[in-house]
């Protein structure tokens, strides 16, 4: 990746990348991000990768159906997220849907944009381990194109107002 950032340069502004996800810690990294896009005033951008698999040919209508429904899923999940960021923060983030591998598609996304400064990911609390996404990411994270803020998914909104 070789896109330049320009978030703070004139006529652009800083945004952070917030993966909304499955898991129970993606309002941690939503409330993070929002209070980071108060301080800086910058924006958030929101993303919904919805996995596919392949489909057999015969099944095309199947997965037709199967493709809408995880849309419709994606933008309750995203509606929820930004009622969350707006309560939050008075803003109105960006909404962004993508298919495919979900590292693939944060790298794309934040290739696109260049005024995406910052990723910020909630890990999991729990025994089971940070997350399917940071657990990805960890193998290489020294080689990712823009700072990864992991907020521990167990933080309170006092605890993180602190910290933001």
């Amino acid at each position: 990746m070789t896109t330049q950032r320009r978030s703070y340069e004139t006529g652009h502004k800083p945004k952070c990348l917030v993966i909304v996800d499955d898991t129970a810690e993606w309002d941690r990294a939503v409330y993070y991000a929002s209070r980071w896009a108060i301080r800086v005033g910058g924006g958030v951008v929101m993303l919904r990768v919805i996995e596919t698999e392949d489909q057999n040919q015969q099944w095309l209508g199947v997965a037709d159906i199967m493709r809408a429904e995880a849309e419709e899923a994606a933008n309750e999940a995203l509606d929820r997220a930004a009622g969350r960021a707006n309560g939050i923060a008075a803003i109105t983030p960006e909404r962004v849907i993508r298919e495919g591998d979900p590292i693939e598609q944060i790298l794309d996304v934040i290739d696109k944009d260049v005024d995406i400064a910052a990723l910020v990911l909630a890990a999991n609390p729990g025994a089971e381990g940070p997350g399917p996404i940071i657990t990805t990411m960890a193998k290489t994270m020294g080689a990712f194109p823009i700072p990864v803020t992991i907020v521990p998914g167990g933080l309170t909104d006092a605890e993180i107002d602190a910290l933001s």
